[in-house]
């Protein structure tokens, strides 16, 4: 078995001084060195590295410098960790039988006396999003560390939150990042904090910290060959055989409680131009059927399509509404269980497109509960975008914002996959690739949270699968990049 080396960012004292004695005592740990703010831990390990970032670029290349053994073990101490022999040996051993230059694994995880395994997904080519879970213990080949460290690019010496973020990216290029499909260690569970960190990327706070990561990740795709310039986006020029100037557009399926303030939002707008509502009603069965059927015999504007196909998701909704031969030149998000902030969010988006010339336009929406209260974060705005590096930041988060409208032949002409998780979001990378997307910075829709729509309650598989979802449609963006970068080289 090979020596390991083991690096503890310790973000608690205490716990990290309860992990070191239980280490120590492993013999074929070559040495323990503490990533800390603070000189307190100075005389329990080998090497102590004070720094007010512990995940710096400064941080790693010290630790490069430092350690001697073949394999590095990092250890994130934000909370209860209990490791074995049997935790670092399989990790060891694993990534010599695979040349891995990255392992992490499934972990046992422990809260109110009971115990079960946290599932981590697998890594992709994809999996270049900055919040991709690998759990507390990590196993990095030094050699694969070394040849990061000596490569330094002009921005790495200076990057105070996304070290480890580039750390594993540089890896990836070079070596095989592998995950250990058996809980090899246990980890004390911290409380569920989904929603906060489902939208802590947006966080005004953390925008210093969102530019640095997104620089490490232009840097990846540009060494990658999958860096979308932004001279090659494509400005369009408009059809004029629209009857209908824009259609707004809802899926929905046994909605009954919220159906009515959706299509009541749409119809109140206010706009320069003719609109239209097309519901698709997917075989609904909870009365849904009977209120759309009543707005549309009071309202003209509401068209009602119950689609033959009974295997449709979302997506396929969309793509029967952008077929559908009343589907004006724009389709305009709204879905069952939200609302417009205003009278003129159509307005306001229709002239964007014309503004900017583009193929897609997202607006910014206001997060609140059923009733329309605003909680946490409040404001979603995606500020992350801009229309210079937009298409390549688009790969590294995990969402491009509310409400989407699309212009009709070129999302008709793409298609949204059959699905009811980031269909969305598919649509948007693939018009990226090619097309300006327009931006509103200012809350022009309502994203209700409440305890019956599809985000209020994930399970952890569920978040598994949405997140390994996303992460092979990166994959596959990111394929087509490099073959449109190979064809125009």
């Amino acid at each position: 078995m090979s020596k390991a080396s083991a690096v503890i960012f310790s973000a608690d004292d205490k716990i990290c001084l309860e992990l070191i004695s239980t280490l120590s005592k492993n013999t074929f740990l070559d040495q323990i060195l503490i990533v800390s703010r603070g000189n307190k831990l100075k005389n329990n390990a080998d090497l102590l590295i004070t720094s007010e970032h512990l995940f710096s670029g400064a941080t790693f290349t010290e630790i490069s410098n430092a350690v001697n053994a073949p394999f590095l073990f990092l250890i994130i101490c934000d909370r209860e960790i209990i490791l074995t022999d049997y935790s670092l040996n399989s990790m060891i051993s694993f990534a010599e039988s695979n040349n891995a230059g990255l392992v992490y694994s499934d972990f046992y995880e422990s809260s109110g006396g009971t115990e079960e395994v946290h599932y981590l997904i697998d890594y992709q080519h994809g999996s270049i999003r900055d919040d991709f879970q690998f759990g507390n213990l990590i196993l990095i080949s030094t050699k694969e560390l070394r040849k990061v460290s000596e490569n330094l690019f002009s921005f790495r010496q200076k990057l105070n939150y996304s070290g480890l973020y580039d750390l594993r990216l540089s890896i990836s290029r070079n070596a095989s990042i592998k995950k250990l499909h058996d809980p090899t260690y246990k980890s004390c569970k911290i409380r569920n904090d989904l929603d906060n960190r489902l939208f802590e990327y947006v966080d005004p706070k953390n925008r210093s910290i969102q530019k640095e990561y997104e620089k490490v990740a232009t840097h990846h795709l540009e060494e990658i060959g999958a860096l979308i310039k932004a001279d090659s986006i494509r400005s369009i020029e408009f059809e004029r055989n629209f009857k209908t100037e824009a259609t707004v557009v809802i899926p929905v399926k046994n909605r009954a409680g919220t159906i009515q303030d959706a299509i009541k939002s749409a119809l109140k707008q206010k706009a320069e131009f003719s609109f239209n509502v097309l519901v698709v009603d997917n075989h609904s069965d909870d009365g849904t059927t009977e209120i759309i059927k009543r707005n549309v015999a009071s309202d003209k504007r509401v068209v009602h399509i119950i689609p033959k196909k009974r295997d449709l998701e979302i997506g396929g909704c969309w793509n029967e509404a952008l077929s559908h031969r009343f589907c004006g030149k724009y389709a305009i998000q709204l879905d069952s269980d939200d609302l417009y902030s205003g009278d003129t969010a159509l307005q306001k988006i229709v002239d964007k497109f014309y503004e900017e010339k583009c193929a897609m336009v997202i607006g910014s929406y206001r997060l609140t509960d059923f009733h329309l209260n605003e909680i946490p974060p409040g404001i979603v705005d995606h500020k992350e975008w801009t229309s210079e590096n937009g298409p390549n930041n688009a790969l590294r988060i995990n969402g491009l914002g509310a409400p989407r409208a699309f212009y009709t032949p070129i999302a008709k002409e793409i298609k949204f996959p059959n699905v009811s998780y980031g269909e969305d979001y598919a649509m948007g990378l693939a018009i990226s690739r090619q097309y300006r997307i327009g931006r509103i910075y200012e809350p022009v829709y309502l994203c209700r949270r409440w305890e019956g729509n599809t985000d209020a309650s994930l399970s952890q598989q569920q978040e598994n699968e949405n997140n390994f979802y996303k992460d092979s449609l990166r994959t596959d963006e990111i394929k087509v990049r490099q073959q449109i970068n190979k064809n125009h080289a």
